[in-house]
């Protein structure tokens, strides 16, 4: 018999392994739902309908012969910034691209813990914005109001677990690409720790900025998901030592020194917390006060980290359009960024490859006096669908800082931050809050995040299918 909806990572591995359901229940239900949301929510760029199938009865043949893997039979999905085996990496952009011939690491170690892809989700051009739409693939909608954006560039997966059509997801976070998506569609993000979930066949995504993440409804889920597949290739130039994700999510934290850290970094041009965020970033510091932990306003020393974001981002940019098999489809602003790219690509982006030890130094004494810093996400609700799409690149990356000052400084860093709810906007819009912590701090962030979980029962809360009617905001 099929799961409700509700069921998550760790219910459907134990009702698969209870032979409660069969994988193959599952996958048909999985599939059903993407097809029945195609048309609203536009979650997937690619379903894998046959191919899922096929792994499902495979899946269904090892349970009864009394294999046991973590997610065995288990359907989820995956951003379509990663290598699935005899399917295409189009990665947001135009054009038939062709079908690769390796799963990527992250991918393969997936499939080894037992998980059926059902799908590969939608992402913006190679996820640059925090809006999931372009002419390759239309717009993916939010399912809490569908006149809004689920946030990019992780916004396929995020729509898909927020909907309920998988219990979780892949991503991928260059600056803030899975948390500001699980903010803007109430769920958990985990962005970990450089390295931690291997990027590989690239080494580096990004120039080391972007690293593959997990969106769940629950953080018990996504600590499973990323203990999945957690582990890296042999050539992968960062390895951190490992952890135990899930085991973290059952410890208490302790009294904690926390950090309100409400100013945005330095950036460009400006950007204001708007007062319906900020009040549910604040309401969640009582909450955590009320917890028993140590809350008090700081702000980490960022100085202008901007500076060393800049070149390795637009270089990042500037490796993948030369690399695009069709690169005249591409948005206007992508060759602009590669442009910029390729300008900063020899000395200023060796500067700013330097700078991340210094603000490795820096920042790192600020967790001397403070255990984690607690920060909004966004400093907006979700836009509406088709708000960014046609602005100008100048018009669009000012619209993004406004929006989105606060994921990417950890990118930089390669730290590691989780996205948590924080509740919803009058107009009923979902915002969230990151938990964000110095190196290896993933078991931390969890089980903080996971006494923030029981207190709040934030996984209780689904949208309605699907809200059509919001008001503007």
């Amino acid at each position: 018999m099929p799961l409700d909806r509700s069921a998550g990572l760790i219910d459907t591995a134990r009702a698969l392994a209870a032979g409660e359901v069969t994988s193959r229940a599952l996958v048909e239900q999985a599939l059903a739902r993407i097809e029945a949301t195609q048309s609203t929510l536009n979650a997937f760029r690619i379903v894998r309908t046959e191919a899922a199938l096929a792994e499902a009865d495979a899946a269904d043949r090892e349970l009864a012969a009394g294999v046991r893997k973590p997610l065995l039979g288990v359907p989820v999905a995956v951003k379509d910034d990663m290598d699935v085996a005899g399917e295409p990496t189009a990665f947001g952009c135009a054009g038939t691209h062709p079908a690769v011939t390796e799963d990527g690491e992250a991918v393969r170690r997936l499939r080894a813990a037992g998980a059926v892809i059902v799908g590969k989700t939608n992402t913006c051009e190679f996820g640059q914005w925090p809006f999931t739409e372009g002419p390759a693939f239309g717009a993916t909608r939010n399912p809490w109001h569908t006149e809004h954006t689920p946030g990019g560039s992780s916004g396929g997966s995020a729509a898909a677990v927020a909907a309920g059509l998988v219990p979780a997801a892949l991503g991928s976070d260059g600056a803030g690409s899975v948390r500001i998506p699980a903010s803007w569609t109430h769920l958990v993000g985990v962005k970990p720790q450089r390295g931690r979930v291997s990027t590989w066949p690239r080494g580096e995504s990004f120039q080391g900025i972007t690293v593959n993440g997990t969106l769940a409804r629950t953080v018990a889920d996504a600590a499973l998901l990323l203990d999945a597949t957690s582990g890296n290739h042999p050539h992968d130039p960062h390895c951190p030592p490992a952890v135990d994700a899930l085991a973290a999510v059952g410890r208490d934290p302790g009294r904690l020194r926390i950090a309100l850290a409400l100013k945005p970094p330095f950036t460009a041009v400006p950007a204001r917390l708007l007062p319906e965020v900020r009040d549910r970033v604040v309401g969640l510091a009582g909450t955590l006060a009320g917890l028993g932990h140590t809350v008090e306003e700081a702000d980490p020393p960022y100085g202008q980290i901007g500076l060393t974001f800049v070149p390795r981002a637009t270089a990042g940019i500037a490796e993948r359009v030369a690399e695009a098999p069709f690169p005249a489809l591409l948005d206007r602003r992508t060759r602009g960024t590669a442009r910029l790219g390729r300008l900063l690509g020899g000395a200023p982006l060796r500067a700013a490859r330097r700078a991340e030890t210094v603000l490795h130094r820096r920042i790192g004494r600020f967790f001397e006096t403070y255990d984690v810093v607690l920060a909004p996400t966004t400093a907006a609700p979700p836009p509406r669908v088709g708000a960014l799409l046609e602005l100008s690149g100048f018009a669009t990356d000012r619209a993004i800082i406004a929006a989105c000052p606060y994921a990417w400084p950890w990118n930089v860093l390669g730290w590691p931050g989780v996205n948590v709810p924080a509740g919803f906007t009058p107009g009923g819009l979902p915002v969230g809050a990151q938990l964000l912590g110095p190196a290896n701090s993933e078991p931390l962030l969890l089980s903080l995040a996971a006494q923030l979980e029981a207190e709040l029962r934030w996984h209780e809360r689904w949208p309605e299918p699907f809200v059509t009617d919001s008001p503007a905001v």
